[in-house]
């Protein structure tokens, strides 16, 4: 049975000594998510959000991002142009613990904002911030570093898992096969990342970025990692708007940034198709199969979707499977 925002402010009131808290009510998803929370008023006016994990994986997610929250210092959010949430205690409960933050003001941003150039270029700038920051910081807090060797592997192990089910489709086969293949995609910078900018990380006021949430990826990687979400927007000029300020911004002479982050929208949903399997769910793998063939349909033609660096004429599905039948009869 789900806690009531009641509960969860006595649990708070565990967490932070002294905190005297006037008004709770449910925050999120509710009785579905991944987390019980509630938000909190306090008679000192502060608005603060209390989290307990549901499972295993939630627990894992809460506690890495309470190590990233703690390694973020004063002297490295004053280098970020928006908020990030700042712990502020937790209590054990249930065989996990409650964490205490405060509660950022803003909207989530949804891809349909993307199109709004203005913030576009806010995102574009924010993600920037991040990616400047530096990376002694990531290190001295033990936090994950992938190099380009280790992003290549990590992407060609799910590219290889995923082809291993038979539902990928042949064109895409070759697609995954030639970026993987090719060492100019791989020539990249680590920087710090986020590492899971998705839905609902970004907060906004409806002009700019206010608040980043969900730290729990913070690292130094692939800056792409960090783009591929917002690159999936149905505004293809909110995405250039996007990935000009952010070039701007960091003056990157990573030419072959937005094709690492489309191959890495595409692996999602390969990951998607894995989930299904290992769930050994029919639904999850008929949506992901179904996703998989819209994508050929969208790339088949389009130049600017490439995802390597080589030059050649892009093979119809037709011609794919000729040419796999072709060497599977050599």
């Amino acid at each position: 049975m789900a806690r009531s925002p009641l509960t969860l402010a006595a649990l708070a009131t565990s967490a932070v000594a002294g905190l005297d808290v006037t008004t709770a009510s449910r925050h999120g998803s509710g009785s579905g998510g991944d987390y019980e929370q509630a938000a909190l008023s306090t008679r000192d006016g502060q608005r603060l959000l209390i989290r307990v994990p549901r499972s295993p994986s939630a627990e894992t997610q809460a506690s890495a991002d309470l190590i990233a929250l703690r390694a973020l210092s004063t002297g490295i959010r004053a280098r970020l142009p928006f908020s990030a949430p700042t712990p502020l205690g937790h209590a054990p409960v249930g065989g996990t613990r409650a964490v205490v933050c405060d509660l950022l003001p803003g909207s989530p941003v949804g891809l349909e904002h993307v199109a709004d150039a203005d913030l576009a270029e806010s995102i574009g700038r924010a993600v920037a911030a991040i990616h400047a920051l530096p990376t002694s910081f990531v290190a001295d807090a033990g936090l994950s570093i992938v190099r380009p060797l280790d992003a290549l592997a990590a992407a060609v192990t799910i590219m290889d898992q995923a082809v291993a089910t038979g539902l990928v489709p042949a064109a895409l086969v070759v697609r995954w096969e030639n970026a993987t293949e090719d060492p100019t995609l791989w020539q990249f910078a680590p920087t710090v990342i986020h590492g899971a900018i998705t839905g609902g990380t970004l907060l906004t006021d409806g002009q700019r970025i206010t608040g980043v949430v969900e730290w729990h990826a913070l690292g130094v990687g692939d800056p792409a990692r960090d783009l591929f979400w917002l690159l999936g927007a149905p505004s293809g000029d909110g995405a250039d708007a996007l990935l000009d300020a952010y070039s701007a911004a960091r003056g990157s002479t990573d030419r072959q940034l937005r094709k690492r982050a489309m191959l890495y929208a595409e692996l999602e949903i390969a990951q998607w198709l894995l989930h299904g399997t290992t769930q050994r769910s029919t639904e999850i793998v008929d949506d992901a199969v179904g996703m998989l063939h819209n994508l050929v349909d969208v790339v088949q033609h389009d130049i600017n979707r490439r995802i390597d660096t080589n030059t050649s004429p892009v093979m119809t599905v037709t011609e794919v499977e000729d040419m796999l039948d072709r060497n599977g009869r050599n």
